[in-house]
């Protein structure tokens, strides 16, 4: 497994366009950020899988494909999918961000809601799962928590992670239940085929949980609620909250029914049914032939009695269980009378408005009485039945295949646990802090033991070096796993390596299990050419094992200064030290002739036998006319030569002031000095 996925990835550029920004949610498969498009400038949800599932090549081949199914649905009722990726093992999906809370969130705040509400909202579900169902699509994990509420007041079905296309969704793999225990469909647990009639059925578990608050089985464990799917029928909804019209049981007893073929065929037949208990009208018949003409296996139909008196439809809403003053009254005789009296003949008509909404904003429906009572012993369906169903289905054998089938499920469930349910596997931790790494143990079933910190030069301190179990071995849930936690690189002090030859330092280093780093020398005139004059870090010093020794070693006496010397200076210089000379003529210099003017290396520099040292050397001064000072007198002379860059000295030999003689005479280097005679 690719331990970086165990990371949190935010702020990581997914594909090099998808940032994410923020931690959402986490789910069983995936884990839900808000980020954002950087290409497009938008808001998205990111679902990012999880590590293991990423790793499964199964998985990711499925995932791919039914990403790519559920992209093709363009509907306001579904949650869109923009883009499916990898970034190197990073499986994520480009999703719609849709601010505004969950039908979970909105039932934890409000316990239950008003019916024309909680029709509302069925109305946005099922419109999307229809579209899905059209293309071939169920979602297989219809339930409150997948459900999206908007701001704007529009309904948005999520999370189509499970979805698998109908054509090859019969089953699921053996022994494996997919989808949520409290919204299973009875074909589900018992057989694991999923199709759109499963949509519906949870579809119908959650609008008996809108209407009532609570969910219609219960149990201690997952497996004790399936029990009930397959072998209880869900209760009226008006049987715990009375009052409720009898429309909305027939739409629940309609989506809930046990059979799969009494149910609506898809979300679209059962949108339909809800639309017209919203309009006051009778169910359709969702089976009837092409001709009109019923089958035998009929949907529940409304009571088409309708001449009772209209009442109010009470404007609070009371919690399940507790009769207010507001709640509409049981009429003497009338619909709601006891579940044994069966279908009463007669209903009324009412108004239904949820509270805190206007009162004109209303719709009729059909409040007549509810089903008659549920027996949880045997499977009573709405609707007419033929003799021959009804003798089967109170037949010993219903009962044997009944308990031949929980045999069964008990078994599969048995051998499960025994073989993969109580396992799961240390998880790769390596190079996570301790903490994330007891967060990661806890969340996979594990316990966490502290171990002995060991040093380690690749594992940065407090970062996990190890496990014990290893990561990735095959462990009972509750296992308490050692968590070897890293102290850092080994400290090594540094030896005492200078005054000996370069080889000698390299060795006594590797023998104190040090690495010999990066060698430089520098110039002395006290130590020999090839001697280490320090280390980097000096001698005495701690340092990390792993990290490299830098050593400095004597290139012997520096490179003497030659400027303004005479040539031959270096010229002996050089062959005392076996150093080649480069001489080049500096033709601009007004430097005596032979004299340096430029060298490299610069003086002070190191040097090493047999490389090549560059002088510069002066052509002298340039070559300047003298001029004719016969005859002048010592002055005038003296001013017409320094006038030129000459210098003047003056030899007398007599009482006058003229100049009888000078030299040189012709051309002299500018600078030189000229002798000038006078006195005669």
């Amino acid at each position: 497994m690719d331990t970086t996925l165990a990371r949190p990835p935010v702020g990581q550029l997914l594909d090099g366009r998808y940032r994410v920004e923020s931690h959402v949610a986490r789910g069983g498969m995936a884990t839900v950020y808000l980020g954002t498009d950087t290409r497009l400038d938008r808001t998205v949800a990111l679902k990012i899988m999880h590590a293991e599932l990423a790793n499964d090549e199964d998985f990711v081949r499925r995932f791919v494909g039914e990403a790519r199914s559920v992209a093709r649905l363009s509907h306001p009722n579904v949650v869109a999918v923009y883009d499916q990726g990898a970034d190197g093992r990073t499986l994520y999906l480009a999703m719609e961000y849709v601010p505004g809370q969950t039908l979970r969130a909105l039932l934890s705040e409000r316990g239950r809601l008003g019916p024309r509400e909680a029709l509302d909202i069925m109305d946005g579900v099922l419109a999307g799962l229809a579209a899905a169902h059209d293309a071939g699509l169920a979602h297989r994990d219809v339930k409150p928590e997948n459900v999206l509420l908007t701001e704007a007041r529009s309904v948005k079905v999520a999370d189509f992670g499970l979805a698998r296309l109908l054509a090859g969704a019969s089953h699921t793999k053996t022994g494996m239940l997919i989808g949520t225990a409290a919204y299973l469909a009875p074909e589900q647990v018992a057989g694991g085929t999923a199709d759109a009639r499963t949509d519906v059925y949870a579809a119908g578990i959650m609008l008996f949980e809108m209407l009532t608050g609570v969910q219609p089985h219960t149990g201690e464990t997952p497996l004790a609620v399936a029990y009930q799917h397959v072998n209880a029928v869900v209760p009226a909804p008006s049987g715990l909250v009375p009052g409720l019209p009898a429309a909305l049981d027939t739409l629940v007893a309609l989506a809930t029914s046990r059979d799969p073929d009494l149910r609506p065929a898809d979300a679209g037949q059962f949108l339909r049914a809800v639309t017209e208990v919203r309009h006051g009208l009778p169910i359709a018949d969702l089976h009837s032939t092409p001709d009109g003409r019923s089958t035998a296996r009929r949907a529940a139909v409304m009571p088409p009695d309708l001449a009772a008196p209209p009442l109010s439809w009470p404007t609070e809403v009371t919690p399940p269980g507790r009769h207010g003053a507001n709640m509409l009254p049981r009429p003497p005789g009338g619909p709601y009378a006891a579940p044994d009296e069966g279908f009463a003949a007669s209903a009324l008509t009412g108004r239904i408005a949820d509270s805190g909404e206007p009162g004109n904003h209303t719709l009729v429906v059909s409040t007549g009485a509810p089903p008659a009572g549920y027996d949880t012993r045997h499977s009573h369906y709405p609707g007419s039945r033929e003799p021959g169903l009804q003798r089967w289905l109170f037949s010993r054998k219903l009962g044997y295949l009944v308990a031949g089938l929980l045999a069964i499920i008990l078994i599969a469930v048995l051998v499960w646990w025994q073989s993969v349910g109580k396992y799961t596997k240390v998880p790769q931790i390596g190079g996570l802090t301790a903490t994330t790494a007891s967060i990661e143990l806890h969340n996979d079933g594990l316990k966490v033991r502290n171990g002995t910190g060991l040093f380690d030069n690749s594992v940065a301190k407090g970062d996990v070096v190890s496990t014990v179990p290893a990561m990735g071995s095959r462990v009972a849930k509750g296992t308490a796993v050692t968590v070897i936690v890293s102290k850092g690189p080994h400290m090594i002090t540094v030896p005492q390596v200078t005054g000996g030859s370069l080889a000698a330092a390299r060795k006594a280093l590797r023998q104190a299990g040090l690495v010999p780093g990066t060698v430089s020398n520098e110039p002395s005139a006290t130590i020999q050419a090839g001697i280490v004059i320090s280390t980097n870090p000096a001698a005495g010093t701690s340092w990390p094992q792993s990290k490299p020794v830098a050593v400095v070693v004597s290139a012997g006496p520096p490179v003497p200064n030659f400027v303004g010397q005479d040539k031959s200076v270096a010229e002996q210089w050089a062959q005392q030290n076996n150093v080649s000379l480069n001489e080049v003529a500096d033709a601009k210099s007004t430097q005596p002739q032979g004299t340096v003017t430029q060298q490299s290396p610069a003086a002070g520099g190191a040097f090493t036998p047999g490389q090549v040292m560059t002088i510069d050397i002066s052509n002298g001064p340039p070559a300047v006319s003298v001029p004719n000072v016969d005859g002048m007198s010592i002055g005038q002379a003296t001013q017409a030569l320094q006038q030129l860059g000459f210098q003047v000295n003056v030899n007398q030999v007599g009482p006058l002031q003229k100049v009888f003689n000078y030299s040189p005479s012709g051309q002299a280097p500018q600078g030189s000095t000229i002798t000038l005679w006078a006195g005669l």
